[in-house]
């Protein structure tokens, strides 16, 4: 059995971290055992998942970067005991850590860039690329992020796009309900509820979202929006909402870690990212049935059909976002159509077991690559 160990910054309930917790549940456990570590010990909002699942779960306790990069040595020594075939590493300080690790201990990294190198810090960006070659392969979560990664790594490392996936047989409308949501917030049945899920941080750029709310609601009074998720910026997304005269009809719903009966309230899914990879949230919401107005940032032009799923707009336009939620709020026969559309094209191009085949085939490969080397 090959034993593959991922290694993440944390284990809060973020993107990446939920993806690992729904790629082992349709894992090939015959062939394959996982394997989880991680550093920040106050975020392990996903290890309790992966326990459940019979993972091995580890932390490498490390309280900022300095320590996690000092930390690369006892991770290897962890990497040999455990008998690690690969390490599959997100993120780029863990992406660092993995490589020294690795190194160390001779066993192959697969590296997954999440998002585009250019949106890091520079130093960040230079750790990563000063260990880039330290690597086997390097996996991309769209076209935009490989092209990201060509520009800056170059070719040293291969390359491969993988999409990210979602579990269509948890995320089906058929089975969940909204009514509990829109009562718990006071919002009637018959109106409509324009919905996001987020970490509240300056790259979803909440104050764009708020505007477009804003002028939702010149056109449909009636509107509400729903935010679901925290951050650090939620001292500022409190302010907007106050500034913008919203209050009442934005709702903050915090973190929740059932979101599919916030995606079944609601109606539309707005993101007005200035960058993004390809965002599980997303995935969940056309999944659900949601249809999405987007921000042609990223993977998301590669996942949302531009009239056919919802809407893709340019970053920043602000009142072409806003006319293409109108559109999708109030046009009933259109809205139904682009939800069934919407649903279509994650279940056929975006599953989860989808993803989760196509990198345990990159795992087998490198592992016998590393092997004849």
């Amino acid at each position: 059995m090959l034993k593959v160990f991922h290694l993440i910054k944390s284990f809060g309930r973020g993107g990446a971290e939920v993806l690992l917790a729904e790629g082992l549940a349709v894992a090939d456990r015959s062939r394959f055992r996982y394997g989880y570590g991680y550093f920040l010990p106050w975020k392990d909002a996903v290890v309790p998942e992966l326990e459940a699942q019979d993972a091995d779960v580890v932390c490498f306790e490390a309280n900022d970067n300095v320590r996690m990069l000092l930390a690369a040595r006892r991770v290897a020594a962890y990497l040999r005991t455990w008998g690690a075939d690969v390490v599959h590493a997100h993120l780029p300080v863990a992406g660092v850590v993995a490589r020294l690790a690795g190194r160390l201990a001779d066993v192959p990294v697969v590296y997954t860039e999440h998002n585009m190198m250019e949106r890091y810090h520079p130093l960040t960006r230079h750790l990563n690329l000063a260990t880039w070659r330290f690597q086997a392969m390097a996996v991309a979560v769209s076209g935009d992020v490989e092209s990201s990664i060509r520009r800056h790594a170059g070719d040293h490392v291969p390359v491969r796009t993988v999409l990210n996936g979602v579990n269509v047989r948890s995320y089906d409308p058929v089975n969940w309900d909204g009514t509990a949501v829109r009562d718990r917030w006071g919002i009637p049945a018959s109106v409509p509820v324009i919905g996001t899920v987020a970490v509240f941080r300056a790259q979803k750029r909440l104050d764009h979202w708020l505007d477009v709310s804003g002028r939702v609601r010149e056109a449909v009074p009636e509107a509400h929006f729903l935010v679901v998720g925290d951050g650090p910026l939620r001292a500022e997304v409190e302010a907007g909402i106050q500034s913008r005269g919203l209050n009442g009809f934005v709702h903050l719903a915090g973190l929740q870690e059932e979101t599919q009966p916030y995606f079944a309230a609601f109606d539309a899914y707005l993101m007005t990212s200035e960058f993004e990879g390809l965002p599980i949230a997303l995935l969940e919401a056309m999944a659900m049935g949601v249809p999405p107005v987007v921000t042609a940032v990223g993977g998301m032009p590669e996942l949302v059909r531009d009239g056919e799923d919802g809407f893709v707009r340019p970053f920043g336009a602000v009142p072409e976002i806003a006319e293409a939620l109108v559109q999708v709020v109030t046009d009933e026969s259109a809205r139904q159509t682009m939800a069934i559309s919407a649903r279509r094209t994650v279940a056929d191009g975006f599953s989860m077991e989808r993803m989760q085949g196509e990198l345990e085939a990159i795992y087998e490969r490198v592992i016998a690559e590393h092997l004849r080397s």
